[in-house]
C-alpha cells in the first residue's frame, strides 16, 4: 500500500461522501479506492468510515484523522512543488464555482492571461447562483455576491459592486419614469424579482437619498434565481431591474437600459471568494484567489468605509 496514495483516497471519501465520486474526482477505479481505504483502516487499526447502501459516514476517529491528513497532504503538496523553479508554478485541478454573470462578463474574457500565467491549472468552473456545499459538491472555492451567512467558511473580501437602478426604454415608454423610488412600489410599476439563493426571497434593495430612506418590494410578473436570466428579463422590459456597474455598463451605452433615480444611492454589494475552514489553500488556490481578486480591483474595488 502507498500510504501516501490512501490518504488521498480516504480525504476524497470524507469530502464527496462517496466512494464512487472519490474515485472520479481521482482518476482511479471505484474498486482501488475501496482497497486503499481498507487497507488504511488495517493499518491504523481503528474503523474511519461507516457505509451504509446509500452514504458513507466518517467516523469519530476519522474525522480527527482526515483533519491531520489534509494538512499533511497539502505540506507534502507545497514542499514539491518548491523544490525547483520549474515546479514552482502551481499546478493541477481546482473546483470553484463563481456567479453566472460574472463569470461570462469577467472571469471567463479574462482566462486566457491567467492560462498564459499558470499554464498547469486545470479549472473545474461550475457556473451557477445557487447554493454550493463546498464539502459535499468537492468544490474548492466560490465566489458570492452578498454578506455571507455561513460564518463557518474562510473568507475574502475582494470587492464592492456598485449598484444602480435601470430599466428598458420600452418598459418607461409604457409607463413612465419614476421620479422617486416610492413609484416603484405603486401598482403602475413592476420590477424584475431576484430570488436570492440563500434565502429563497425576492432581493429588496434600499435606496438613500440625504436623510430619506426608500426600500423597494414592487410588484413583478417575473421572479428569476440566475443573473443571466435576470438581466435578460430587464432587456425584455418586464420590469425595473438593480444591476452592478459591469452588467449594466454595455447597455447603458448602447441604450437598452436607461439609468434611473441617479441622485438615490444604494449599499454596495460585497463580493467574497470563500472556502472550507479545514480545506488548505494550497499554492493553486491562492493565486487564484489572488488573481480575482485583482480583477475585483479593477471593476469593483473594495470601498472605503467612511468613519463615523
Amino acid at each position: 500500500m502507498d500510504r501516501f496514495d490512501a490518504m488521498w483516497a480516504f480525504a476524497r471519501v470524507v469530502e464527496t461522501g462517496s466512494f464512487t465520486k472519490a474515485a472520479e474526482t481521482l482518476h482511479m477505479s471505484r474498486t482501488s479506492v475501496t482497497q486503499l481505504v481498507q487497507q488504511l483502516e488495517a493499518r491504523l487499526r481503528v474503523r474511519l468510515l461507516n457505509r451504509t447502501t446509500r452514504k458513507v459516514n466518517v467516523t469519530a476517529d476519522g474525522a480527527a484523522y482526515y483533519e491531520r491528513v489534509i494538512r499533511l497532504l497539502a505540506d507534502m503538496d507545497d514542499a514539491e512543488t518548491s523544490l525547483s523553479s520549474a515546479a514552482a508554478l502551481p499546478r493541477g485541478r481546482l473546483r470553484v464555482d463563481v456567479p453566472s454573470p460574472f463569470a461570462r462578463m469577467v472571469l471567463v474574457p479574462a482566462l486566457p492571461a491567467f492560462h498564459a500565467r499558470y499554464p498547469d491549472i486545470q479549472l473545474d468552473m461550475g457556473v451557477s447562483d445557487r447554493v454550493v456545499d463546498l464539502i459535499d459538491d468537492n468544490v474548492d472555492c466560490v465566489v458570492r455576491g452578498g454578506e455571507l451567512t455561513d460564518l463557518s467558511l474562510m473568507a475574502r473580501h475582494i470587492g464592492d459592486l456598485q449598484l444602480g437602478i435601470y430599466a428598458a426604454p420600452e418598459y418607461l415608454a409604457r409607463v413612465g419614469v419614476p421620479q422617486h423610488p416610492q413609484e416603484l412600489n405603486t401598482p403602475d410599476h413592476h420590477v424584475v424579482a431576484f430570488l436570492w439563493a440563500r434565502s429563497g426571497k425576492a432581493l429588496s434593495p434600499t435606496l438613500r437619498y440625504r436623510d430619506e430612506r426608500v426600500t423597494i418590494q414592487g410588484r413583478y410578473i417575473l421572479s428569476v434565481d440566475d443573473g443571466n436570466a435576470y438581466l435578460a428579463a430587464g432587456l425584455a422590459g418586464l420590469g425595473a431591474l438593480w444591476l452592478p456597474d459591469y452588467m449594466s455598463r454595455e447597455h447603458v451605452a448602447t441604450g437598452q437600459l436607461i439609468p434611473l433615480l441617479q441622485e438615490w444611492e444604494l449599499d454596495p454589494m460585497p463580493m467574497y471568494v470563500a472556502y472550507p475552514p479545514n480545506r488548505h489553500v494550497s499554492a493553486k488556490l491562492r493565486v487564484f484567489i489572488d488573481w480575482v481578486a485583482q480583477l475585483m480591483a479593477a471593476h469593483a474595488p473594495v470601498a472605503q468605509r467612511k468613519m463615523s
